[in-house]
């Protein structure tokens, strides 16, 4: 079988590496996309569930590059459903060309850097491809969590992981289960719970969710948008959160009670619950008691949403506000309907699995027709631990974070050269789009720069003695020394950025919860640093002030010096 042979090659086709794939195209590389899926979209191909939404704003959930897509491509409602960002992604693969660059149904299966080539050598489930430089956009949000539970192949009705879900699906007058009551599980509930025969919610813990108030948007509010849209992303950019909204400043202790409440209730009827957690007051985050008073408000609102003291009981959480800011379209309102039960899985676990569907500790079998699985996922490194990824020495990436996922700028590894990765572990924590895009910038810079610097020593004839070949022979040489290039962190760097991110993420009250923000989801991971806490605007400064610096944290590119440019 043929080997495909590349300047790079870009593994998955989701936000980043769609952008990715545009980007290095500019630059005139030969450049190809593979995916598993059948289409591009990434996570949104993969999460059809019901009720699938993003929590950013529609204005500020898409690319910021294409400023003439951004005035015309039309978006109806507050928030963009599955549906419409999957077809807002096909859009752009036809507006700029990109799907003859794009191999479907081609997985994924493990890279070796072949250190005398100077090239990656990828195996593929459609044959094997060397490539100069290799990207992979897996997505922080793509390896599947299915819970360790006895008895899943035992179940006879149909069973389903939200993060796989089907393309059609029927679950009018069925009896279904739901397994997990995070982001995904507080979707799929409040989107089926009118059409099904009955809705067992399998709650394993509580959560604090803010209203998403979703709804159409007028042409005035569109029309004011697009005159704005420079300083829109302007400010997402600077910011924090990249949502879209402006961000606190003001103590939550600095204000009477009487004002804090009058806040908290303006953000409940406005919606959205990064807003809540960050727009409102600067120290939610951070200090206890600005938290308790947000959870204090937030408890007293499920009372009085959920009719039934018991249920609104089992739905009050009592851990401090710090995982990650949900908001909903009904979820508390949800457990009035008649047809809809609550199981509190930390009063009554689920023991197994059985034939007709749940059983539960005080020995109840819950009959089900569909079991979803609303689990979630093995977060930001867990993509990267299920396939073999080899850099220099043999080394695996898999063991190379055996003690911890380390990246220099969420970006790139020590020992493995021309190797990244858009938005790895330790990567900010935002708005997703606009962080991709950061990545996708700065990796596609680094790639620039190096090729500039190659083209550079050519023409003036200062490698290699060059000077007067013919145009074979300049070509020849150029791929000679093209291959010499090896963009590579350094380790140092590699650990100061670690260390950045730990004493960020450690301040703040998140650090204390369990949750799949630090791998407690996946058993056997553990409690561990995974993303950049410091904001948005501040991971985007370090990206900008390593380039500035020419690449400071890099190993200088194939012997030339790339300090700062003149």
């Amino acid at each position: 079988m043929a080997v495909t042979k590349l300047d790079a090659l870009v593994v998955g086709a989701g936000f980043g590496g769609l952008y990715q794939l545009y980007s290095l195209l500019k630059l005139g590389l030969s450049v190809k996309v593979i995916d598993q899926a059948g289409d591009v979209g990434g996570t949104w191909y993969w999460n059809r569930y019901p009720g699938a939404m993003s929590d950013t704003e529609a204005f500020a959930y898409r690319y910021s590059w294409d400023k003439d897509d951004l005035q015309h491509y039309p978006w109806t409602e507050r928030y963009v459903k599955q549906p419409e960002v999957l077809a807002y992604l096909r859009h752009v693969v036809k507006r700029h060309d990109l799907r003859r660059h794009i191999q479907f149904n081609t997985e994924f299966l493990g890279a070796a850097y072949d250190e005398a080539g100077r090239l990656w050598r990828v195996q593929t489930s459609s044959g094997v491809m060397e490539a100069h430089y290799l990207i992979t956009a897996l997505g922080i949000l793509n390896a599947t969590n299915w819970p360790d539970i006895p008895g899943i192949d035992v179940y006879r009705g149909e069973l389903y992981h939200t993060s796989r879900f089907p393309e059609t699906y029927d679950f009018k007058g069925k009896r279904v289960g739901v397994v997990g009551c995070g982001s995904t599980g507080v979707q799929v509930i409040s989107a089926i719970a009118k059409d099904v025969k009955t809705l067992t919610c399998f709650q394993r813990r509580p959560q604090y969710t803010i209203p998403a108030n979703d709804g159409p948007v007028s042409k005035e509010y569109r029309d004011r948008i697009n005159k704005d849209y420079d300083a829109i992303w302007d400010h997402v950019k600077t910011s924090a959160s990249g949502m879209g909204f402006e961000e606190s400043k003001v103590s939550a202790l600095s204000v009477s009670e009487e004002e804090r409440n009058r806040v908290f209730e303006e953000c409940w009827r406005t919606g959205n619950g990064l807003r809540f957690n960050f727009g409102l007051f600067a120290d939610i985050a951070t200090n206890r008691e600005a938290n308790e008073a947000a959870c204090v408000f937030i408890r007293n609102k499920i009372r009085s949403i959920v009719k039934d003291p018991e249920t609104a009981r089992k739905l009050t959480p009592w851990e401090p506000f710090a995982r990650r800011p949900l908001c909903d379209t009904g979820y508390y309102e949800t457990f009035n309907r008649e047809n809809v039960e609550l199981v509190d899985l930390k009063a009554t676990p689920i023991v197994e699995l059985t034939e007709d569907g749940i059983q539960t500790s005080d020995g109840k079998t819950h009959e089900l027709d569909v079991i979803i699985m609303a689990t979630g996922f093995d977060a930001f490194d867990g993509s990267y631990n299920r396939v073999c990824i080899r850099g220099r020495n043999g080394e695996t990436l898999r063991d190379h974070w055996a003690i911890r996922p380390s990246t220099y700028l969420g970006t790139a590894v020590s020992g493995f050269p021309n190797f990244f990765m858009i938005s790895g572990p330790l990567s900010a924590f935002s708005n997703v789009p606009p962080a991709l895009e950061m990545h996708v910038e700065f990796i596609t810079g680094i790639i620039a720069r190096a090729k500039e610097l190659v083209e550079e020593d050519l023409v003036g004839g200062r490698v290699n003695g060059t000077s007067g070949m013919n145009n074979g022979e300049a070509a020849a040489a150029a791929a000679a020394i093209k291959r010499r290039v090896e963009l590579e962190a350094l380790p140092e760097a590699e650990a100061d950025w670690f260390d950045k991110c730990t004493e960020l993420c450690t301040k703040t009250l998140y650090w204390e919860t369990k949750s799949w923000f630090w791998g407690d989801n996946v058993k056997g991971k553990g409690h561990r640093v995974l993303f950049f806490l410091g904001g948005l605007g501040a991971f985007n400064n370090a990206l900008l002030e390593a380039a500035a610096a020419g690449y400071k944290g890099f190993r200088p590119f194939c012997g030339i010096w790339h300090g700062p440019r003149k």
